[in-house]
């Protein structure tokens, strides 16, 4: 069985991460959360021989989406969000694109359920819903590779804010005991923005969640 591989673009004016997954010698990938500059990121995979078989959202923040529309049109690949994300996706006031002066509605072309197990190009995925930082934030457990993609759930020894529209506090610290902090220890956790991380680490050292 092929490795899977994981990639990284660190894009915008928040310094988001765009993260590539793709098998060891493939030419299909799947990009997660483009937070701007939907072009380039096309042109960069392009120039590396990838083509993008799926776009994923962990959230529908404005900038974890600004490059969606644009990939998607160049690419023709389809977009998956959690379904409880639906509504912040399409209103740009919820989404915050509205007050950062861009404003921007999206809508995935399939919208996932907690639990379900995801595959596409032959990359399968577990999605988890971690409602917090927004009622519908998701994370991406790649078990064939050891890890997740978890968005702005969490950060290395922290954790997203919850003061925009649908985030609460209580809820996101009850997300990453029970969804995070249940997976091996050796699992490597890829966070929206910043450095990696371990399960381990965190349970250890995140002093926004106790266990």
């Amino acid at each position: 069985m092929a490795k899977l591989l994981i990639g990284r673009m660190v894009l915008g004016v928040y310094g988001t991460n765009c993260y590539l997954v793709y098998k060891e010698g493939g030419s299909e990938a799947l990009v997660v959360d483009p937070p701007d500059r939907g072009e380039q990121i096309y042109r960069t995979l392009t120039e590396k021989g990838f083509t993008v078989a799926g776009i994923l959202l962990t959230h529908g923040h404005f900038d974890h989406v600004w490059g969606v529309e644009e990939l998607r049109r160049l690419t023709g690949a389809k977009l998956y969000a959690l379904e409880e994300e639906r509504e912040l996706c399409a209103d740009p006031s919820m989404n915050v694109s509205a007050s950062a002066g861009r404003p921007c509605s999206i809508t995935a072309d399939e919208y996932l359920r907690d639990g379900q197990e995801l595959t596409i190009a032959g990359m399968t995925c577990k999605v988890l819903a971690t409602p917090g930082h927004t009622a519908g934030s998701c994370c991406y457990y790649f078990e064939q590779g050891d890890f997740v993609i978890c968005g702005d759930t969490i950060f290395y020894e922290s954790v997203g804010r919850t003061d925009f529209p649908t985030g609460n506090a209580a809820t996101l610290t009850t997300s990453i005991r029970e969804k995070i902090f249940t997976l091996p220890d050796e699992v490597q956790l890829y966070p929206g923005h910043g450095e990696s991380t371990t399960v381990e680490h965190e349970k250890q050292y995140n002093p926004y969640v106790g266990i």
